[in-house]
């Protein structure tokens, strides 16, 4: 069986919980405090972070390489599309996230309040970039759900608690991440603490 060490406000955890559960398969989830991470942590990742995927032998880290092998250990529901390309352009994407987005993610929930503004904006700007797609496509790929949405979902859900705020010009992006958020495997992945970060 698979187990998941996972932060209970952890972004990137959070994006592996939603995984798991749009698969439907067995595994068990084992909470970690990030203030508190316990020494089993540390051995099992380098960088002492979570999420961890332990199964069997395999340990696996960083939030994108372990949805990768979750989706070819169980392929259905498919979330990385099945053509060569269009795998490869996703996979170009959620590197793109990385670097673009998620870096002022790790940013905003580092303790050094002086980096926090710019982060804040430089997130709002490239979500503002993003609009003009949810205006013709239900998802980021178009009509399938896929990896993409999977990993801007912990980030949407959470504007409210890093203090970003979107203009009227969003609300197609407003309304893509209410797609995602009533999704049933959202609903099941979310925590309690995570049902606190929005008002």
């Amino acid at each position: 069986m698979m187990t998941l060490y996972s932060g209970t406000t952890d972004p990137f955890s959070q994006r592996c919980r939603i995984v798991l559960y749009e698969k439907g398969m067995d595994f068990q989830i084992v909470d970690v405090d990030l203030e508190k991470k316990a020494e089993d942590i540390a051995l099992m990742n380098p960088y002492n972070e979570v999420p961890v995927l332990v199964e069997r032998d395999l340990i696996l880290h960083e939030s994108n390489i372990i949805n990768e092998y979750i989706d070819e250990r169980f392929p259905h529901p498919q979330l990385m599309p099945p053509d060569p390309v269009m795998r490869a352009r996703t996979r170009y994407f959620l590197f793109r996230f990385e670097k673009d987005i998620f870096i002022h993610v790790a940013e905003l929930e580092s303790k050094v309040s002086k980096k926090h503004d710019k982060a804040r904006l430089q997130i709002r700007d490239a979500l503002l970039q993003m609009v003009p797609m949810f205006a013709k496509h239900k998802y980021l790929l178009g009509e399938e759900y896929s990896m993409l949405d999977v990993a801007l979902t912990p980030l949407l859900w959470r504007l409210d608690y890093y203090d970003i705020s979107l203009p009227k010009q969003a609300l197609p992006l407003m309304k893509y991440a209410e797609r995602l958020f009533v999704r049933p495997a959202f609903s099941e992945a979310i925590t309690s603490a995570e049902r606190g970060m929005r008002k």
